[in-house]
Order: structure tokens, then C-alpha cells, then sequence
């Protein structure tokens, strides 16, 4: 997991995202800009790079661009998502 210090970077365009999880696995996908996945409530299961991670409620994790990753079934509840362009 990558901590990122948004007071040290660049003003760069972002999207921001607020999802509902239900518990159905996503098709693995990559991005051209890092995503910053925070959960809100519930808990987030992904695959990142075959590598199974787990996020709980109030946690962050960073994709950095490029890495392949997928939600898998059981994600549930809320997940802000943060798309650095």
C-alpha cells in the first residue's frame, strides 16, 4: 500500500467517484492515472496483480497506474474512489 501526500504534488485534474459495492466481482481492468480507493463502510475484496488485498472501512489503498486489478464477489458497502488524471 502507497501513502500519498496530496500537499506534494502538482494541481493535477482528478476524478472523484462515490460507489456502492454489492457483492458482485468486476471484470479486471487497468487505468492510465492511479486510483486512491477509500472505504466508507463495508470492506473491499480485490485482486491486484493475481494478489488477493482485502481494504476495511476507513481504509486507503493506492492502485498505481497501470496495475491490473479486479473487485471481487463479497465486496459490499460504500467505496470513494479517487482517480488522479
Amino acid at each position: 500500500m502507497a501513502l500519498v501526500n496530496l500537499m506534494d504534488t502538482a494541481v493535477v485534474p482528478a476524478s472523484v467517484k462515490v460507489m456502492r459495492m454489492h457483492e458482485l466481482s468486476v471484470h479486471e481492468r487497468t487505468h492510465l492515472a492511479s486510483e486512491a480507493l477509500l472505504v466508507l463502510d463495508g470492506r473491499l475484496e480485490l485482486d491486484v496483480s493475481g494478489r488477493p488485498v482485502s481494504v476495511a472501512k476507513g481504509e486507503l489503498y493506492v492502485l498505481p497506474a497501470g496495475t491490473p486489478h479486479t473487485a471481487r464477489r463479497g465486496s459490499h458497502g460504500t467505496l470513494v474512489v479517487v482517480e488522479l488524471a
